[in-house]
């Protein structure tokens, strides 16, 4: 680790749904020598503006390529809908960025391994989170299913 936390940006925050508003930006922020939320790209403008707002952060991007082109930026949050994850997740490798991205890192095998394959060839780090393993419905899910209720 160095002695500078990580700048973090997401694509795909906001301030009123989301997972990453609920799990992630408090996460990132209980660990602030490690890690340092800086900037949000949204499908617009204005919804960047208005998360940018909401959590404090100093930039808020025009769009996706502006956030990971970004020297502001060392890891890119990828927290979108599944079928906007390859275009997203490779510009931010081809960037250079590591990337944490919301499960699946693409949609399908092919497309994951695509991706994997482009972090390694450039150096950096792909991750996949699996937050619904953990999601409350899931969990009530489970305990039915354990109960003997359902499954």
């Amino acid at each position: 680790m160095t002695d500078k936390p990580i700048r973090v940006g997401f694509i795909g925050l906001n301030p009123d749904i989301q997972w990453a508003a609920k799990a992630h930006i408090p996460a990132l922020k209980s660990l602030p020598d490690d890690f340092v939320v800086v900037g949000v790209a949204n499908t617009t403008l204005a919804s960047a503006k208005n998360a940018a707002e909401a959590f404090g952060l100093p930039h808020a991007f025009e769009n996706a390529q502006a956030l990971v082109n970004s020297p502001e930026i060392d890891l890119v949050v990828v927290t979108v809908k599944v079928p906007h994850h390859r275009e997203l997740v490779a510009a931010a490798l081809n960037a250079g960025k590591h990337v944490y991205c919301e499960w699946p890192l693409g949609n399908g095998l092919a497309e994951a391994r695509e991706l994997a394959d482009l972090a390694q060839t450039k150096g950096v780090v792909a991750a996949v989170g699996t937050q619904m393993r953990v999601a409350p419905e899931v969990e009530h899910l489970r305990q039915l299913i354990a109960d003997g209720y359902v499954g």
